[in-house]
C-alpha cells in the first residue's frame, strides 16, 4: 500500500513461538487500510502524530507513547495528518495473517 511500510524485526523465523511484532510506517498523509480481522492486536507508537479510527468512525489522536487495543473483529485504520512519519510497533498472535482479513468496503 502506497505511504505504509512493514517490518517483523521478532516472528517464527526469530523462534517467536506465540507473537509477532511488526513495525509499521505510515508516511504524512497516509493511511492503513481500513479493516478488520479475527484476531486482537496492540500498538505502540514509537513516533509522529495521527489517528485511530474505531469501528464507529470516531478518531482518537495517536503519538509518541500512546497505546492502543484493538480487538478482533473490530474495524480501524490509522491515519497520518501530521508532517513526520507515523511509525508504530503493532504486535499480533503467531498465525494471524492479512489473508484472514475481513473485508470491508469502507476507505479509511
Amino acid at each position: 500500500m502506497p505511504g505504509v511500510s512493514k517490518r517483523v524485526p521478532i516472528g517464527p523465523e526469530e523462534g517467536a513461538p506465540n507473537f509477532i511484532m511488526r513495525v509499521f510506517e505510515i508516511s504524512p498523509g497516509h493511511t492503513s487500510p481500513d479493516h478488520a480481522h479475527f484476531w486482537e492486536h496492540e500498538i505502540f507508537v514509537l513516533a509522529g502524530q495521527g489517528f485511530a479510527r474505531d469501528k464507529d468512525g470516531k478518531e482518537t489522536p495517536i503519538g509518541e507513547g500512546t497505546t492502543v487495543f484493538i480487538p478482533g473483529g473490530e474495524n480501524h485504520c490509522l491515519i497520518n495528518r501530521g508532517t513526520d512519519d507515523l511509525r508504530f510497533i503493532c504486535m499480533i498472535p503467531t498465525g494471524a495473517e492479512e489473508p484472514q482479513q475481513i473485508a470491508l468496503p469502507r476507505v479509511c
